[in-house]
């Protein structure tokens, strides 16, 4: 099967104060269709700036895509014309980004940027589009559809201000949908209603979701594959359910243990002691052996590769040396 989503060694680079950084090393994942890739991490691993570079969105400057490649359906969109990338952007590939709140318009009504991007991509007129934008905000669960689509988002809550945004991104049915941590500012009641109606949603128009969360718990529910990144690289990939049963790498077991679990008798919340590193610091080894207890002096000098060992591919000299 070929994949509809490829990404081929990608590297993104930043110019700094301190320089330049590499903001995702040699990155590789892919998407077929009808599927959901969780890519899940702590802040700063790199997993928004993967999705904004699936959708062109990468500021330049400062940054650039300095290698590798973004196939979509087989085409690079590294590379491709601005023209191009905007005219596939809400019809072939969508976003739902983290913060509606930041990313509607404050000073249009929510049907009127719905219908946008419906006229931009069906070549309907504002009419139709407009009737489009009810029944894309009816179809999402808002309550009094016709009247929220005349609001101006300060005055929708939370939790309708995502479904607004979940609306716009599959107004085009596309074929790739990017959810970027789509329920962070939500409680968790909303939150297992946006992803019933991202499930229910990729039934209904075959889109394949990119998943990027911190939340392992969104990645047992939403995702068939996971990959697992840390200061730019993948550390850890493979079927959702296996990563999660057979977690190999040190940093995934700790995201895993970081789940609050009912019944456990331990009274303590778990947690992966220090921070992620700031990508100007990080030296020739691996990223992670500052905060992992198995490290060594090789796991210092020397950056692991993602390589299959046991039941699917991990980048970890330990995991290699079967010292886990």
């Amino acid at each position: 099967m070929t994949p509809l989503l490829e990404i081929d060694n990608l590297r993104v680079t930043f110019d700094t104060r301190h320089g330049m950084v590499t903001a995702l090393d040699s990155v590789s994942l892919h998407l077929n269709a009808g599927e959901t890739l969780g890519v899940v991490g702590e802040s700063g691993c790199g997993k928004s700036i993967t999705a904004l570079s699936v959708m062109g969105l990468i500021p330049q400057p400062p940054g650039r895509i300095a290698g590798g490649s973004i196939r979509l359906n087989g085409e690079d969109l590294v590379g491709a014309e601005p023209a191009r990338l905007r005219s596939l952007r809400g019809s072939d590939v969508a976003m739902i980004f983290q913060e509606p709140m930041t990313s509607l318009n404050p000073v249009l009504r929510c049907g009127d940027q719905i219908a946008e991007a419906v006229m931009l991509h069906q070549n309907v007129d504002s009419a139709r589009a407009s009737r489009l934008a009810v029944e894309l905000l009816d179809r999402v669960g808002i309550p009094a559809p016709a009247q929220r689509a005349r609001d101006y988002p300060h005055q929708l809550s939370g939790g309708m201000r995502q479904r607004v945004m979940i609306a716009m991104a599959v107004s085009c049915r596309p074929k790739v949908l990017v959810a970027d941590e789509p329920t962070t500012a939500l409680d968790v009641t909303v939150q297992a209603q946006i992803f019933d109606l991202l499930n229910e949603i990729q039934r209904d128009v075959g889109a394949a979701i990119l998943l990027i969360t911190h939340d392992m718990g969104a990645i047992s529910e939403m995702a068939d594959r996971v990959a697992v990144m840390y200061a730019g690289r993948v550390v850890e990939q493979g079927k959702a359910d296996d990563v999660l049963d057979h977690a190999e790498h040190p940093y995934t077991r700790g995201l895993i243990d970081c789940i609050p679990a009912l019944g456990r008798r331990d009274d303590t919340l778990r947690e992966i002691p220090g921070v992620v590193p700031p990508l100007h610091l990080l030296g020739d080894g691996c990223a992670f052996a500052s905060r992992c207890a198995h490290a060594d002096r090789r796991c210092l000098a020397q950056k692991p590769v993602l390589t299959k060992w046991r039941h699917h591919p991990v980048a970890c000299h330990a995991v290699e040396e079967g010292r886990i």
